[in-house]
């Protein structure tokens, strides 16, 4: 008797274990995929999940950027010292939680996913690179919302923004609806003209890339950041069965796979190209207006309470050279200090030598 019930209550722990497996899975199924990434980029293969808070200071570390706090992730390991990729190109795509990318460097289960911008990324790119003038573009085409600094002014000047923009691109010569397979999608249809008119935006980057070879040929970083909602609106408005989805994601995963590439390519191998497919994110994302240009005013949020004021960043570093520095000169005077106090004038100093010649021979 005792044994039936063992057995029984083996079996429903074992159910219930595979439930919970699953139920985990399809809940927890939001990925970050790396496509494309230079020798020097170490990307270790494995499930380590990665926190959706922490891909900006992913893509600085990537990039050869230091970060205000340690990133204890074992996905990614220390590159060398002096080789940073020329770009780095994220593509965050929202409505899907995976995509059959099967040419990837690495997958791993993402964790957490909040809204995040690459701000602190740009910031830092065109803090240290001013005067080279770096590509930085952030674009989300379903938002209309366009961001660029440095080249990219004048590169993608002629870059389809505005929904009726890129509306306009899709009817013109040269278009993704006469070369891309659409199936069930339709081109009447607003939300399947908004997830085409995505991978239109795609598309005319690398003609532009393709254009602008020169880009890839100077000392400073470029960052791309674009966000793609096309596949959201597909699966609201059909669901997430409906043969316009289907045939969407395996649509853009192929996009996203050549775009990968040719990004690549045009680089001489030396990008970093990530994509970040989230079904939803958990809290909505509220961007302010500013720019990267304008000063910024310091202030003392702690002096309610007499607090210090917080330190750089680079305050350790500096602090060492200084430290370091003043060992050294002071180590360096007590030598010369003990050697002119114990020296022979007469032995040592050829000054006193000649002059004790001079009077021998008088």
């Amino acid at each position: 008797m005792s044994v039936k019930i063992l057995r029984r209550m083996e079996s429903v722990f074992t159910v219930t274990l595979t439930f919970y497996c699953l139920f985990t899975v399809g809940v927890h199924g939001d990925s970050f995929t790396v496509l494309q990434a230079p020798e020097f980029v170490s990307f270790q293969k494995g499930d380590w999940p990665v926190s959706g808070e922490k891909i900006p200071d992913l893509v600085a570390l990537t990039m050869g950027f230091s970060i205000q706090e340690d990133l204890l992730w074992p996905g990614l390991q220390a590159g060398p010292l002096f080789q940073r990729p020329r770009a780095n190109v994220l593509v965050v795509v929202r409505g899907v939680d995976s995509l059959a990318l099967p040419q990837s460097v690495a997958s791993y289960p993402l964790e957490n996913p909040v809204p995040f911008t690459m701000d602190s990324v740009a910031e830092t790119v065109h803090s240290l690179f001013a005067e080279d003038t770096p590509v930085v573009l952030q674009l989300a085409p379903s938002e209309e919302r366009l961001y660029m600094l440095g080249k990219a002014n004048a590169v993608f000047e002629d870059l389809p923004v505005t929904l009726q923009q890129i509306r306009a691109r899709l009817s013109q010569d040269g278009s993704v609806l006469s070369s891309l397979p659409l199936n069930s999608l339709s081109r009447n249809a607003e939300a399947d003209l908004l997830f085409l008119s995505e991978v239109q935006v795609l598309h005319d980057i690398t003609a532009l890339l393709q254009r602008h070879r020169h880009l890839a040929k100077d000392h400073s970083p470029d960052l791309y950041s674009l966000e793609l909602s096309g596949l959201e609106e597909l699966s609201r408005l059909y669901g997430p069965d409906s043969p316009q989805y289907r045939d969407a994601t395996a649509l853009l995963a192929s996009v996203l796979q050549k775009f990968g590439q040719d990004v690549y390519g045009l680089y001489g191998n030396s990008s970093v190209v990530e994509v970040v497919t989230v079904k939803a994110f958990e809290a909505p994302l509220t961007r302010k207006s500013r720019s990267i240009l304008e000063s910024r005013q310091i202030s003392n949020r702690g002096s309610l309470y007499n607090l210090a004021h917080k330190y750089d960043v680079d305050y350790a570093v500096v602090f060492n050279i200084v430290l370091w520095l003043m060992i050294v000169l002071a180590l360096a005077v007590i030598a010369i200090a003990y050697n002119l106090w114990n020296m022979d004038p007469g032995y040592d100093s050829i000054i006193y030598r000649m002059t004790n010649q001079k009077i021998r021979m008088d």
